[in-house]
């Protein structure tokens, strides 16, 4: 594999060096990067990031948040609900959440809201861009950022009064509406935005017994409203306010792993959110700016299943049928202050030649989750509080205007408390550090070398649940040493751009989800959830994005990741060394093209693909490899758009979430086999727009 990625790496390289040069001057606006501590063009961000922009956003607000992220370089989903809500950056990453509280190794973070453990409630409508940055955040994000971070920013309010009106209609009943409203309030003062938007669809499961193609439906509905005042001419205040409503069905699974469900007892997935950020900036001085943050969200989550996948009366007594239904209710609320200094060009120090950050970060997080199942004698609950207290800084130090060293620190104090009725107390504290050290040499205006180590950290947690052995009722924090070694260039005036990263990581007690087999009586099988640590483990690889623009018509583009990830040492199962951790796919690519024609027409197209990967740690059962094709073809006249598109136009199978080793079906006495779920199949729809 090591030869492999070597290849693919020249391979890349060459297609970026080959080009023909072209007379003729490309002009593109800057697209800016606001996820780090100052914003930067794209071209000089010194990490492995990908940017989704609002032109790429606008076919997709019917799609799920999390699938339109994993055609981004080895960032891959894992499902087991209505829609895929668990991302995973470079194989690391959680896949599901049961009773057990879950700390995510990446973050989501929504106009300064915190989303990283509630991202079924991230919809796609009104947005300017999403930046996904890989590898540890360990300075600017602390505890959710091991693997990496999502920042998903939405238009901000402007002076121009106006709008912007869609419609989509598409197949399975598919049908949604938007609605935004630019009103400002007072002209250059006090400026406000509004948007609303509503999704429904009867999803893709068609249940034989209830007579019903409904139990796995998409019901979405998302309002947001945000304000930017100009208090004065040094400062400005911004304030978002959202909310979320969501009730989606569960009904993903069957015997033969098809769309065709005999559950009798379909299940829920649902999300309500309410939440706002307010954040102040505040030039103190020439020399310094004052970034005060404050965040707050209030979120009610349910998921249920039917756990046996059929219903009272499917199989004779005589092979051991059951019938359970198993749901979980979750109330989250988590607070957020930051405050940081952030120096300006007058202000640097050390004569001159450095910038600086300094802040402190305040957390404070609470979970209260009630679990009632079929098999439970009374329902189970417990509660979950975590606190976080974090002061960091970080300085760029400009040895000339080619070379400039980033160091930066973060101390976090962390603080957990869990108790359940089963009379269960555990309580941890910790101090945690992570930070990153790097050089970046500015070659030329249109070409950026960098290498950046980075320590990110993930805090230790415990597992809920009293059939585990005490040994396994906690595990530890996790810390990954990663490097990133890259280049980003211009090429033909701006024909080519491109950006190519190497990297390589370390983890040291690895933290792995698993699961212990309970025997049922009649043969079926139990699972109790939870967390333990693989000693140590690693993974390498390259991931490169190439956008080339020929013609000003025409724009071509190709992404790739490549990714080698293994257990070092696995002392809870030794089998599992040397082999890969579950959804950690060895590639992933994103190949297409938009073309203008006839002053009105865009047609789009492009295939995202990846290889196969493991569902789990706990066996060797596989998704297949698959390739996804997508078109669109949009008509633009004035302020109206149409737009029609069609979604895995071949109508691909592919698998989103699968277990193994496990038997659930009486009619062939329990035996151990794979049982998946499949991902979206061909959609089509035509989505109409109006500005004004």
């Amino acid at each position: 594999m090591t030869s492999k990625i070597l290849r693919l790496s020249i391979i890349a390289s060459s297609a970026v060096i080959s080009v023909p040069t072209f007379a003729e001057e490309v002009t593109l606006d800057s697209i800016v990067v606001g996820a780090d501590f100052r914003e930067q063009n794209l071209s000089k961000v010194a990490a492995s990031v990908s940017l989704i922009s609002e032109a790429n956003i606008y076919d997709k607000a019917s799609q799920s948040f999390v699938e339109v992220l994993a055609a981004e370089p080895n960032v891959n989903f894992s499902s087991g609900a209505s829609k895929a809500k668990y991302i995973q950056i470079r194989g690391i990453g959680e896949r599901s959440q049961f009773v057990t509280p879950i700390n995510p190794s990446v973050g989501i973070i929504v106009d300064g809201i915190d989303f990283s453990q509630s991202a079924l409630g991230v919809t796609m409508y009104d947005l300017k861009q999403i930046e996904v940055l890989r590898g540890p955040q360990g300075t600017t994000f602390g505890a959710n950022g091991l693997a990496g971070v999502i920042n998903v920013e939405s238009n901000s309010p402007t002076n121009e009064a106006g709008g912007h009106i869609e419609a989509t209609l598409g197949d399975y009943n598919t049908k949604a509406f938007g609605l935004t409203v630019n009103a400002p309030i007072v002209e250059d003062k006090l400026l406000s935005r509004f948007s609303l938007y509503k999704n429904t669809s009867d999803g893709y499961m068609n249940n034989v017994f209830l007579g019903r193609e409904d139990t796995a439906n998409i019901d979405e509905l998302s309002a947001k409203a945000k304000f930017r005042w100009f208090a004065a001419d040094n400062h400005t205040v911004d304030l978002t306010l959202q909310h979320i409503n969501i009730d989606n069905g569960y009904d993903g699974f069957t015997f033969d792993n098809s769309r065709n469900s005999y559950a009798d007892e379909p299940g829920r997935d649902a999300q309500e959110t309410n939440a706002f950020a307010l954040k102040s900036t505040y030039q103190v001085n020439e020399s310094m700016h004052l970034i005060s943050a404050i965040s707050y969200s209030q979120t009610d989550l349910k998921y249920s299943f039917d756990v046996d996948w059929s219903y009272a009366g499917a199989f004779d007594d005589a092979l051991y049928p059951y019938s359970a239904f198993d749901e979980y209710l979750r109330d989250r609320e988590q607070l957020d202050i930051d405050v940081r200094l952030v120096s300006d060009e007058a202000g640097r120090i050390f004569s001159g030649t450095t910038d600086w950050t300094i802040g402190a970060y305040y957390k404070d997080y609470s979970e209260n989750m009630s679990r009632e199942y079929t098999y439970l004698a009374a329902p189970f609950s417990s509660v979950y509080d975590t606190q976080n207290t974090a002061i960091y800084g970080q300085l760029d130090t400009h040895f000339s205007n080619k070379l400039t060293l980033v160091t930066g620190l973060r101390l976090e104090q962390w603080d957990s408390k869990y108790s359940d009725s089963e009379n269960i107390n555990i309580n941890t504290d910790e101090l945690l550090t992570g930070g990153k050290i790097g050089l970046n040499y500015q070659a030329s205006a249109d070409r950026l070398y960098y290498v950046t180590l980075a320590k990110g950290y993930k805090p230790g947690g415990v597992n809920a649940d009293n059939r585990l052995s005490s040994d396994t009722r906690q595990y530890e924090t996790e810390t990954l040493w990663n490097i990133d070694a890259g280049l980003n260039a211009n090429y033909f005036n701006s024909k080519v751009k491109s950006r190519f990263n190497l990297f390589y990581g370390q983890r040291k007690d690895q933290q792995v989800k698993d699961s212990l087999l309970i025997p049922q009586p009649g043969g079926s099988t139990e699972f109790v959830d939870y967390v333990s640590n693989a000693a140590e483990g690693n993974y390498y690889g390259v991931e490169s994005q190439i956008d080339y623009f020929p013609l000003e018509t025409l724009h071509l583009f190709t992404s790739f990741g490549l990714l080698q990830a293994e257990f070092d040492e696995y002392p809870n199962n030794p089998m599992m060394t040397g082999r890969a951790p579950a959804n950690s796919p060895e590639y992933q690519y994103n190949v297409g093209l938009d073309y203008l024609f006839l002053d009105a027409w865009t047609f789009k197209t492009n295939v995202e693909g990846k290889g196969s990967y493991y569902f789990s740690n706990r066996h060797n059962e596989k998704a297949e490899a698959y390739a996804l094709w997508h078109s669109s073809l949009e008509y633009t006249t004035g302020a109206f758009t149409a737009a029609l598109w069609v979604r895995n136009i071949t109508d691909e199978t592919y698998q989103v979430r699968g277990f193994g080793s496990f038997g659930n079906n009486p009619g062939n006495g329990y035996a151990t086999e794979l049982y998946t779920q499949l991902g979206t199949p061909r959609t089509a729809g035509l989505t109409l727009s109006y500005d004004f």
